[in-house]
């Protein structure tokens, strides 16, 4: 939010609504997911990292939404997906 990573430097309500939401669920799911590079970090710490940049990085209502999605409804991905390939030949 206060636009150092955005584009032009924009921040706060210069920044869509959208790309607010997309920029969240970008972190969370790809520090979730499996990358070439390394392994999931897990689901815990993106939303720490979301916690702690809440309102500097992250629009703080929409952290606010995600984090009640997992922590409050229950929302998880399958872990099978988040851990990427696997050594094991069929």
């Amino acid at each position: 939010m206060d636009g150092s990573g955005y584009p032009q430097g924009l921040s706060g309500e210069e920044i869509v609504f959208e790309a607010r939401i997309l920029g969240v669920a970008d972190v969370v799911e790809s520090m979730n997911s499996f990358r070439p590079y390394r392994p999931a970090l897990g689901v815990e710490a993106a939303l720490d990292e979301i916690s702690r940049n809440r309102g500097v990085l992250y629009d703080a209502n929409v952290v606010d939404a995600c984090l009640r999605l997992f922590k409050e409804k229950g929302f998880r991905w399958n872990d099978a997906e988040a851990q990427g390939p696997t050594s094991k030949v069929e």
